[in-house]
């Protein structure tokens, strides 16, 4: 890509696409800015509909949240929405009703967005409002509490009642001994409950900052516009020092295989997961997370992969297969194999299959057949991302959230390409079983605890 700057707004750099190679797509043509403030802007041009996608993406999330106080960041994000002087609560939504637009926010591990798909003559009143409440959010002690009951009654219905996401808490908390990634994004239960309005408005004052935001327009706009636009409405929001730094300890080199086991009465399907400890985009050497995402692709990605052609197909010992490599990250990450049992079938009769095939991959490598397949449907699939401009919004977003550039992002297909068979055989190296936690979700009947298992009581 090549890279040039304008005169005509102070800051802003605009990235186009060199020209494209033989049979290779060229992504947007993306624009990039820096605001006197500290806020950064991206605009990712989409005339193909008069619609446009504003994300406001904040460098904080979950992993984040000072200690002893886990949800903070996710209740943030539900009290962002009770308004301010300039706009009380209900009043911005109800605008975005009736442009016929859409509305809504989400936390994870490393970032909070908040975002809006409006009509693109709504763009500025969509920018109004994220500014005003970046500096201006109204906290009350009678808004905060049944807020904090509204997220204690999300976890109960999302977690406590749901036998999965109880194990795949458990889970992370085992792998996670140091690192925050251990704690669920809507945090501990007993945490939540001790939630208030000066912890609230404690970390709004830390992260909610231009400083530490980003902000993504994609859609039916001239990015000049949008940048001279973004300028005039959230330039005046004044900037607070130097952007939080993010300190995190780091997860110590795992040098145990661990187990966790858990069984309910609402279990009717019994279920297994193993979720490794590696690197992500960020922290992995050059060329490592592309061939870890090659490697999940080939394992797990689809009715073609090696996990559901051999355990499902030829073996039957499993109705599903599948791995999943969360490489979007700040810190060392997860790689996800997950797997469900045939009928009379036993779930360490399903790992040892799992641990065979994995190791055949990091001995023998794969087929080659098998290898071009996965990494011409992984660059197919980033192709057509680019027909949806929110999902655009969102991987790009992301992407800077956790620390990477908009090249990192418009070059991911080359790197893909780049990938060698010898690249993913090195990379199943790091699905060793003595970096992982595995789960055993099983019905009532089973028993509850095998020897070395962690009781899921314990493991947070």
């Amino acid at each position: 890509m090549s890279i040039g700057h304008s005169a005509a707004a102070p800051g802003a750099v605009f990235l186009t696409p060199s020209p494209a190679s033989p049979g290779k797509p060229s992504g947007p043509a993306i624009a990039q800015a820096k605001l006197a403030n500290g806020l950064d802007v991206v605009v990712i041009p989409d005339h193909r509909a008069p619609v446009v996608t504003h994300m406001v993406w904040y460098r904080n999330g979950s992993a984040d949240d000072p200690l002893g106080k886990s949800g903070i960041a996710h209740f943030l994000e539900h009290l962002m929405f009770k308004g301010t002087k300039n706009n009380p609560q209900g009043k911005f939504s109800e605008l975005v009703a009736d442009f016929g637009g859409q509305e809504n926010a989400f936390t994870a591990n490393d970032y909070t967005a908040y975002f809006q798909r409006v009509a693109k003559d709504h763009l500025a009143v969509c920018m109004e409002y994220e500014a005003d409440r970046m500096k201006n959010l109204v906290l009350t002690d009678e808004v905060v509490a049944p807020e904090r009951d509204v997220v204690l009654e999300e976890r109960r219905m999302r977690t406590d009642s749901d036998p999965s996401d109880l194990l795949n808490e458990a889970v992370q908390a085992a792998l996670f001994t140091q690192h925050p990634y251990g704690k669920p994004i809507i945090g501990w239960n007993h945490e939540i409950e001790g939630l208030g309005r000066d912890d609230a408005l404690a970390y709004y004052d830390r992260f909610y900052t231009p400083e530490n935001a980003i902000l993504v327009v994609a859609g039916d706009v001239a990015p000049q516009e949008v940048i001279d636009l973004a300028q005039k409405i959230y330039g005046p929001v004044a900037s607070r020092g130097a952007a939080p730094k993010r300190t995190r300890p780091r997860e110590p080199e795992p040098r145990a295989h661990r187990l966790v086991t858990l069984s309910d009465e609402k279990v009717e399907q019994p279920s297994h997961q193993s979720v490794f400890l590696v690197p992500s985009y960020r922290t992995a050497a050059p060329g490592q997370a592309e061939a870890l995402e090659v490697l999940a692709h080939l394992l797990g990605g689809g009715q073609t992969s090696l996990m559901f052609k051999k355990l499902v197909m030829d073996e039957k010992i499993a109705v599903a297969a599948g791995a999943h490599y969360q490489g979007t990250a700040v810190d060392d990450t997860r790689f996800y194999v997950f797997a469900v049992p045939a009928p009379g079938v036993t779930l360490e009769q399903l790992d040892d299959a799992i641990d065979k095939i994995i190791a055949q991959v990091a001995e023998h490598g794969v087929n080659e057949a098998d290898f071009h397949r996965a990494k011409t449907r992984l660059v197919a699939e980033a192709v057509y991302a680019q027909d949806n401009q929110a999902t655009l919004a969102r991987w790009y977003g992301a992407s800077l959230a956790t620390g990477l550039t908009i090249e990192d992002v418009a070059h991911w297909p080359e790197r893909i390409e780049a990938v060698t068979a010898e690249d993913v055989k090195k990379a199943a190296r790091w699905l060793d079983k003595a970096r992982s936690v595995t789960g055993f979700l099983l019905p009532a009947a089973t028993p509850t605890r095998l020897e070395g298992d962690v009781d899921p009581a314990l493991a947070g």
